[in-house]
């Protein structure tokens, strides 16, 4: 079972970068300093094309679909993580104004979007949790090796067929977050006083 390692892998990704951009959003809110909006911006867009695009679709398609044909009380459960997945979309989209607005107006704009990004994270850490706790295990006793499979094929692809993305891009794309970010999330150099 692979995708499950996979899964849990991916997960640990999406948390240090959403780790990561809720204590770079609370370091924003000092006026004194000039916050590096490139890092915040590669970050959410990491956040924007590899859960949204790459991971829950291969969720929504492979794991959840051959749940629910499995274990049909499980639905209800299924259809609340696919409506969340939806709903990420719309929220991603307010964190990425909010970005916006903050690097337009700065240092005006800083606690609402320190506020929508913990939103976000909260949204999220919630959602990979219930993947994690009920529908991992519940996947883990009833699908067949068929299942499996068929769903280790699908999350070892790392393809996302909307924009020709491959795996080996996010670890680039992470590599480059982890270069910009300054102290203690990664190894760039400090956000310069605002002068």
């Amino acid at each position: 079972m692979d995708a499950i390692r996979i899964i849990r892998d991916e997960h640990r990704s999406i948390e240090a970068v959403m780790h990561a951009l809720t204590h770079l959003a609370r370091a924003a809110q000092d006026p004194a300093v000039r916050p590096g909006f490139e890092v915040l911006r590669a970050m959410i867009y990491y956040i924007a094309e590899y859960p949204e695009r790459l991971h829950h679709p291969k969720e929504d398609g492979q794991l959840f679909a051959r749940l629910a044909a499995r274990a049909p009380e499980a639905k209800p459960l299924l259809d609340e993580l696919i409506a969340e997945h939806a709903s990420g979309a719309p929220m991603l989209r307010g964190l990425e104004h909010a970005l916006l607005d903050f690097e337009q107006n700065w240092p005006r704009g800083a606690r609402e979007f320190a506020a929508a990004v913990a939103a976000y994270a909260d949204f999220h850490w919630k959602h990979m949790r219930k993947e994690e706790e009920q529908v991992l295990p519940l996947a883990e006793r009833v699908l067949s090796a068929e299942d499996w499979r068929a769903i280790d094929e699908a999350f070892a692809g790392h393809h996302d067929p909307f924009a020709d993305v491959r795996g080996q891009d996010f670890e680039r794309l992470f590599a480059h977050i982890v270069a910009l970010a300054p102290e203690p999330i990664g190894l760039g150099a400090p956000w310069k006083k605002a002068g």
